[in-house]
């Protein structure tokens, strides 16, 4: 259950995230986009999925070849690209990358945590914003766990604590990083490097 579980939670926080997520394969191609992402840039999904991101981005490729292997060697990465809009216009994205192996395939999760349509000038730019309050071990073993897609009772049986201690962790992380609801949670400890997902 774990694992089907945790696709499913997946599956649910890429669809419904506000933050654009796309997944590419180790070639940088986009295998799947989700709709904030199809939004940002104005494009119909077909018009993404099975193309390079670099023909997404002003310039073309950030990193040649070599230093894209060493990113997903790396396996967790940040940085910031000029996404090109259907109208021409150029959209900044700050973005965390993660790489996983899927279905026997490695692949990169990428999630926009925040976009200007203004340059470099973001509105809520990361060094600026509130920093989110640190997880406690307990409350990111929890967090964990919810991502594996295991149940608040599944998840009480197997740390031994009581399943309302359960609900405090998980209200409380969602707390600390500003999520809405379970699904929002896993989308935003991904997005911002808490977990990762299991293989």
């Amino acid at each position: 259950m774990p694992r089907d579980g945790w696709a499913a939670l997946f599956a649910s926080a890429f669809r419904q995230s506000k933050n654009p997520m796309v997944l590419v394969d180790d070639e940088r191609r986009i295998v799947e986009a989700n709709a904030a992402f199809v939004r940002l840039l104005d494009r119909r999904r077909d018009a993404l999925v099975g193309h390079h991101l670099w023909e997404f981005t002003a310039g073309g490729p950030l990193v040649t070849p070599a230093e894209w292997r060493d990113m997903l060697a790396q396996g967790r990465f940040t940085g910031a690209a000029d996404l090109v809009h259907e109208d021409g216009s150029q959209i900044a994205v700050q973005y965390a990358g993660q790489t996983e192996i899927a279905t026997g395939r490695r692949l990169v999760l990428f999630v926009a945590l925040s976009t200007s349509r203004w340059g470099s000038h973001f509105r809520r730019h990361r060094d600026h914003q509130p920093k989110a309050a640190k997880l406690s071990d307990r409350e990111l073993e929890v967090v964990r766990l919810v991502a594996r897609g295991e149940t608040g009772r599944e998840i009480a049986a197997e740390l031994g604590i009581a399943h309302e201690t359960v609900r405090t962790h998980v209200r409380n992380a969602m707390t600390k990083l500003g999520a809405r609801s379970r699904a929002h949670l896993v989308a935003k400890a991904l997005g911002e490097l808490h977990v990762q997902p299991p293989p």
